[in-house]
């Protein structure tokens, strides 16, 4: 049975998880501000989007990364970082691309995990 998490947009949920697997994707609450503070409140709301799923970021297996500026990327890279921690067995594979996104959304992060 496929498990679904309701977002705030039409047509589409937040989060999904289905026997050990966890799917979800976020933007920033925020986007008036910075790449570095649309990146933190990103993975913020990643973070408690796995965690309604019996997951949590040293689980991600997969992430797809979507900036709007790649020229950014040096600086979503070190908020990155920094919320994976030192431990690089926690880190996932990861893909980041220049994209054009709606409004002032700065970042989008999808990411793949596994239950606990």
């Amino acid at each position: 049975m496929i498990e679904r998490k309701s977002g705030s947009y039409d047509g589409r949920s937040k989060s999904s998880a289905y026997k050990d697997l966890v799917w979800t994707v976020a933007t920033s609450s925020d986007t008036s501000v910075s790449i570095e503070k649309q990146t933190q409140l990103t993975l913020d709301t990643i973070q408690a989007n796995l965690v309604e799923l019996n997951s949590d970021k040293s689980k991600i297996v997969s992430a797809q990364v979507y900036i709007a500026n790649m020229a950014d990327k040096q600086l979503m890279d070190s908020v990155w970082k920094n919320w994976l921690g030192d431990n690089s067995e926690h880190w996932p594979q990861r893909a980041c691309l220049g994209v054009n996104l709606e409004g002032n959304v700065l970042i989008e992060v999808t990411v793949t995990a596994i239950r606990k």
